[in-house]
C-alpha cells in the first residue's frame, strides 16, 4: 500500500512513455517530454525573475558545495498551477504533502555536488526541517532546457547519468521499502560547461506541509 505523501511504481508506469531504471536498489524513473516547451519557457522566466543564491540545510564547510541560484515559485502563477496539475495527474500524491515548487538556475561552472534530498536523521537541523511535515518521500525534477555542454545529473552509486533535455522528468523515491532513507539516491548536479541550465524540483513529505 502506498504510504501518505508517496506514489508507487505502478501508478507512475501508467503514464505513457514512463521508464523505470532497471536497478533493484532504488525506485528511479524518467519520462521524456513531460512538459511542453512553451510551459518550460514560462517557468524559466519565473526563475529568472526571482532567483537568489542557493543554500543547503546542513552546512558542511564547503562553500562551493551548491553554487547554483534558486527560487520558490508562487503557487498562484498560472504556469505553476499548470505544472502542479500535471504532477498530480502523474503521481496522484495528495498536494497537501508537497513543498512549494522550486526552480534552479546553473550558470557555467556551477554545480550541486553529490548529495541526497532527504534530511539526515542525525543532522543538526533535522528537527527544524522535519518536525512539521516529516522527511522527504519523493523527488520530481524536470529539466526545462538542453545545455550545450555539461549539466548532467549523475546517480553515483549506480553510475547512471541523465542529460538535460527540454521537459524531461526524473523522479525517485528517497526511501527504501522499509521507510528508511535510501543512500543509493546520492546524485550530483554536474558542472555546466557551456550554456545555462534551468531545473524545476518538487519534493513531497511524509505528512502535510503545514508551513506558512
Amino acid at each position: 500500500m502506498t504510504q501518505p505523501g508517496a506514489t508507487s511504481p505502478e501508478t507512475l508506469l501508467e503514464s505513457p512513455g514512463m521508464m523505470r531504471v532497471p536497478n533493484p536498489r532504488l525506485e528511479l524513473f524518467q519520462l521524456p517530454g513531460f512538459l511542453p516547451p512553451a510551459l518550460c519557457e514560462e517557468l524559466i522566466a519565473l526563475i529568472e525573475r526571482d532567483r537568489r543564491p542557493s543554500t543547503i540545510a546542513d552546512p558542511n564547510g564547503d562553500d562551493y558545495f551548491r553554487t547554483s541560484e534558486t527560487c520558490d515559485l508562487s503557487p498562484d502563477e498560472p504556469a505553476v498551477v499548470d505544472l502542479e496539475q500535471r504532477l498530480h495527474a502523474l503521481n496522484r500524491i495528495d498536494p497537501a504533502h508537497g513543498e512549494p515548487v522550486q526552480g534552479q538556475r546553473y550558470d557555467v561552472g556551477q554545480e550541486f555536488k553529490p548529495h541526497t534530498d532527504y534530511f539526515e536523521p542525525d543532522g543538526e537541523d533535522f528537527h527544524k526541517y522535519c518536525n512539521v511535515a516529516g522527511n522527504r518521500t519523493w523527488t520530481f525534477m524536470i529539466y526545462l532546457n538542453p545545455v550545450e555542454a555539461g549539466g548532467a545529473t549523475r546517480f553515483k552509486v549506480i553510475d547512471k547519468t541523465f542529460k538535460p533535455e527540454t521537459g524531461r522528468l526524473l523522479c525517485w523515491s528517497n526511501r527504501r521499502e522499509d521507510g528508511r532513507p535510501n543512500p543509493v539516491t546520492l546524485h550530483h548536479g554536474m558542472k555546466v560547461r557551456k550554456g545555462v541550465k534551468y531545473v524545476i524540483t518538487k519534493w513531497y513529505r511524509e505528512r502535510p506541509w503545514g508551513w506558512s
